[in-house]
């Protein structure tokens, strides 16, 4: 099993209501049939061509002799019947060769393909968000010039930020544009750690890569973002001669192995040739789109990971007889499996919480992008914008770190077959390693949150939030077993608000030692977040108990009413004590210095 098909129908039709959009003018062609048909398709597409080679990929990861890229054949096949189901633009207008499918149908749909294989699925995950930014910012002529072939599977995509001695510090970045006679320009620099930035799957690359056109200020102001293809790409879409892009060679990671990771050196010759996108000095604004859509959809695959975490070890758990309850004195009784040792039970719960509250937060979020581009009303649009922005360094965070712990939790109820190769566990857990770094660290996206999101469009994302999750507890307080949920969540929300405040005076007032606890606040404010996301689950399942379903239905959904109340009574339990940290101004951090270690 991939996912849960249950929770998927949950999510998506109970927790979201995603049927209503199809009152939207934009899926008014669609109905529910179409919806369940296309998530069918994706799970049966991931499950044929995309989980079968997993391990296998994780083994015989991409070689490069000096000439070019070898993967496992099986890559290329997954490629093309990701491409041929439609999937590449699936999220695009019919007039586009789209599907016009709503964004959080798009979403969950890469939900499996992520379970299935998420190394493979690395490949057009960037391409989809590389096509989305040159739709959304590329001339026309770009437009008619790239993207037929990047909906069609012929060209690939990629993002091109990262150079070997900048990291995250974009502003500081070297590579450089001259501008050309014929209005294109010649790109010189190197980048590396570029998923995707080598193979050969498809006909073409496109990389889209950040440079300072020559004259340009300095720091982020001066950046521009430029399309440069392997091929060049003639004005009637056919491939021209290679363009000056060279691979320099393959990082090797813990992780994602069939996904290539690769160091590119543009320019080495003449200059590789570019084409600006949208106004010069700009490009990091457009490329924040991609970005941002990245760090979803990073979320995303730590959740997806943690899924197939606890789905494995939930299935080992049941299998495995080992050892005897406490109370059972008597040796020659059979033994239990070792779901009955309450210990187990705790590390599988926890995994329940991470993994479905992280699928949920996604979904949500995917949700909001929905809304912000297809909602009824220019109001609506801007407040899902709004409260996107901020809760983004959370929907990125949240699930890479706790979906990283339930693919830990995996490990050990797995006990010593946990780490060895001949189960998934170990290979899980290491795919699940990178995304904590993926789209940026949790520092950057803490540094985000506290540092710009909270005070942008003068707290405007912020007031949303404190206002849905207020309706929510406003909701719960008429019922039985979320009235209590509902108190503990707004004992939580409570602290995150006094916390808030104080972070954002003492970040006014000495911005350096303000900001030094800011991974702490977003941990604690992604643990609200989960608490809010959770208890809306809650309140849906009471609801449903309470209307009187039977069979395994009362087992599915007295599962999520009682998660939430794990949840409550132990995952926000944490947050008093780092509250008093960070309301005091806890300088231990800060005060740390260098000679010191």
């Amino acid at each position: 099993m991939l996912l849960n098909e249950r929770d998927f129908q949950f999510l998506l039709y109970e927790f979201l209501d995603t049927q209503a959009l199809l009152e939207r003018e934009r899926y008014a062609e669609h109905d529910r049939a179409v919806f369940d048909a296309t998530l069918t398709t994706a799970r049966q597409v991931a499950a044929e061509f995309f989980a079968p080679h997993n391990h296998k990929g994780d083994h015989n990861e991409p070689t490069f002799d000096g000439e070019r890229v070898s993967l496992i054949p099986e890559t290329k096949a997954a490629w093309d019947a990701f491409a041929n189901a439609g999937f590449l633009a699936a999220h695009h207008d019919f007039a586009d060769g789209g599907l016009q499918l709503p964004e959080v149908l798009l979403r969950a749909c890469m939900a499996y393909f992520n379970a299935a294989n998420i190394a493979t699925t690395g490949y057009p995950f960037l391409s989809i968000g590389a096509a989305n930014l040159i739709k959304s910012f590329a001339s026309s002529e770009l437009q008619q010039r790239f993207l037929p072939a990047m909906f069609a599977g012929h060209f690939s995509g990629t993002m091109a930020l990262t150079e070997p001695g900048q990291g995250s510090a974009l502003g500081d970045l070297r590579t450089r544009a001259v501008p050309g006679s014929d209005g294109s320009y010649r790109v010189f620099g190197q980048k590396m750690f570029i998923s995707g930035g080598d193979h050969e799957m498809t006909q073409n690359i496109v990389h889209l890569v950040l440079a300072r056109i020559e004259g340009a200020p300095a720091g982020v102001k001066g950046i521009s973002l430029f399309v440069v293809p392997k091929f060049n790409v003639n004005a009637d879409g056919s491939l021209g001669p290679r363009n000056d892009v060279a691979l320099a060679g393959l990082l090797h990671k813990m992780g994602y192995r069939n996904t290539t990771s690769t160091v590119l050196s543009f320019g080495e010759r003449d200059g590789a040739i570019g084409y600006l996108v949208g106004e010069a000095n700009k490009g990091l604004a457009y490329m924040f789109q991609m970005m941002n859509e990245a760090r979803i959809g990073v979320g995303l695959g730590a959740a997806s990971l943690a899924y197939q975490s606890y789905l494995h070890a939930l299935d080992y758990a049941r299998e495995r007889p080992q050892g005897r309850l406490a109370s059972c004195k008597d040796p020659l009784t059979r033994q239990v499996p070792i779901v009955e040792h309450a210990d187990v039970r705790r590390m599988l719960l926890m995994q329940k919480a991470y993994a479905e509250g992280s699928m949920a937060l996604c979904l949500y979020a995917s949700s909001l992008v929905e809304d912000a581009h297809t909602g009824g009303t220019e109001q609506s649009r801007d407040d899902a914008a709004q409260l996107l922005d901020l809760l983004t360094p959370m929907v990125k965070t949240w699930p890479s770190r706790y979906g990283l712990m339930a693919s830990d939790l995996g490990i050990q109820i797995l006990g010593g077959a946990g780490y060895t190769r001949e189960y998934p566990l170990e290979q899980l857990y290491r795919d699940n390693r990178l995304n904590p770094i993926h789209e940026g660290t949790e520092g950057i996206q803490a540094l985000d949150l506290l540092g710009r999101k909270l005070g942008a469009k003068g707290g405007r994302g912020y007031a949303l939030f404190l206002e849905q999750v207020g309706h929510s507890l406003h909701q719960a307080s008429s019922l039985s077993e979320c009235g209590l949920l509902g108190q503990q969540l707004a004992e939580g929300l409570v602290v995150l608000q006094d916390v808030t405040a104080s972070l954002q005076q003492q970040v006014a007032a000495h911005a350096d030692l303000g900001l030094s606890n800011a991974t702490a606040y977003l941990d604690l404010f992604g643990r609200v977040l989960v608490g809010w996301v959770w208890l809306r689950q809650a309140m849906l399942a009471e609801g449903a108990l309470q209307r009187g379903v039977v069979g395994d239905e009362v087992n599915f959904y007295r599962g999520k009413l009682h998660t939430a109340r794990y949840y409550m009574q132990w995952e926000l339990a944490p947050l008093h004590g780092i509250a008093q940290l960070l309301c005091a101004g806890n300088s231990a951090c800060h005060d740390m210095q260098n000679r010191w270690f």
